[in-house]
């Protein structure tokens, strides 16, 4: 039965070759749960099967290396170990009908050696400024931010050996029942640093120009493709958040060089990551008219998404899914409640949203 406040929320949808329920995207969101080694908890299981109900569910940024990880806690997809526990998670979301794409992620400058004994990565040796990630210490594993470290500037093998490492984590996603892979390439991550000019200072052919600046997300992006198909294969960015010392007056003519050539590589969508924030930036509408004109499948919106914003552009045909995560977290049954009108949930205690040893503010939050 279709909620008549949000006919267009609630229909189904052809994801290319993947029937979907409904429009709700459970958005990506960093939890923290598991291993020190980034193998996925059981509990994650259940996390995820429980909002089965969206029509796509989103994982949390998943590392594609050891080098790629940022924070303490986070899960990763590059080793058999990996693997074999988010195939616990696919096959459980399964169960309910639900599909599941999970986020590759490399964190790029926005580390600490605290967190992984190795010193970061980057287009170029440039720290971040104000920017911070976190670990687990003390006898209570309490949350501890810790200063991003200067980053070491990538000579051409880390940037042939970090595209083989999305290539490896796309099929070990397929391995573990992944219904197809989102590249993360906003908020500040490897990817977009690589897109900003102000990140992005080198004078070889990954630097300088939009051309050259795009070069690595189409790499990986190519590689990824050739590895397990378009249809598995989503894009994330960020053209308006400006957060981890990310502000680039360019970054706006610098992803719109690229979407046409994502198109062209027949990605199965485009997800654009928008400031979540009270005074947030609005997305200007003239781009969002332009991004439909230049991207011809599936566009996800996400950040500060409610339902009534949701069914305005999903009727502008602007977007085609909607994304929505904190309210994902204290009601895992969010798109019945939408649909049927019921009352929201709040989130408890906030300090569970990062890290937490047992299920207390993850999965002991029930449905109606």
């Amino acid at each position: 039965m279709k909620n008549l406040n949000f006919p267009q929320l609630f229909s189904r949808y052809s994801l290319n070759t993947k029937e979907i329920k409904n429009r709700m995207v459970l958005a990506p969101m960093t939890r923290s749960r598991a291993t020190e080694e980034g193998v996925p908890q059981n509990m994650m299981s259940v996390y995820y099967q429980q909002r089965a109900g969206a029509g796509l569910e989103i994982t949390e940024a998943t590392q594609i290396s050891l080098q790629g990880q940022g924070y303490a806690n986070t899960p990763g997809i590059y080793n058999n170990a990996q693997v074999e526990a988010w195939k616990k998670v696919t096959d459980a979301v399964h169960e309910k009908g639900g599909k599941i794409f999970v986020q590759l992620w490399h964190v790029g400058r926005v580390s600490s050696s605290k967190v992984n004994g190795l010193q970061p990565l980057a287009p170029s040796a440039l720290k971040a400024n104000k920017t911070n990630v976190y670990i687990f210490e003390g006898e209570n594993k309490d949350a501890t931010f810790v200063d991003v470290e200067t980053p070491k500037e990538m000579t051409q093998a880390d940037i042939d050996n970090t595209i083989q490492d999305f290539r490896d984590a796309a099929k070990n996603a397929v391995e573990a029942g992944f219904d197809g892979v989102e590249i993360h390439g906003a908020n500040g991550y490897l990817i977009d640093q690589f897109l900003r000019s102000n990140a992005n200072q080198r004078t070889d052919k990954y630097g300088g120009s939009k051309e050259n600046r795009t070069r690595f997300l189409l790499e990986v992006t190519k590689a990824v493709v050739e590895e397990i198909g378009a249809d598995k294969v989503g894009v994330r960015l960020s053209p308006f958040i400006k957060f981890k010392d990310m502000e680039d007056p360019e970054i706006l003519d610098t992803i719109m060089y690229a979407v046409p050539v994502l198109d062209s590589l027949k990605v199965t969508y485009l997800h654009l990551c928008e400031a979540d924030w009270d005074d947030a930036p609005q997305v200007p509408e003239d781009f969002r008219v332009e991004l439909r004109e230049e991207f011809q499948q599936t566009i996800i919106a996400t950040g500060n998404m409610t339902p009534e914003k949701a069914e305005e552009l999903l009727s502008k045909n602007f977007i085609d899914l909607a994304g929505f995560g904190r309210k994902f977290i204290p009601n895992p049954d969010y798109p019945k409640r939408v649909q049927h009108q019921l009352p929201l949930a709040k989130i408890k205690d906030t300090h569970t949203l990062f890290g937490g040893r047992d299920e207390y503010g993850y999965t002991d939050y029930p449905a109606l």
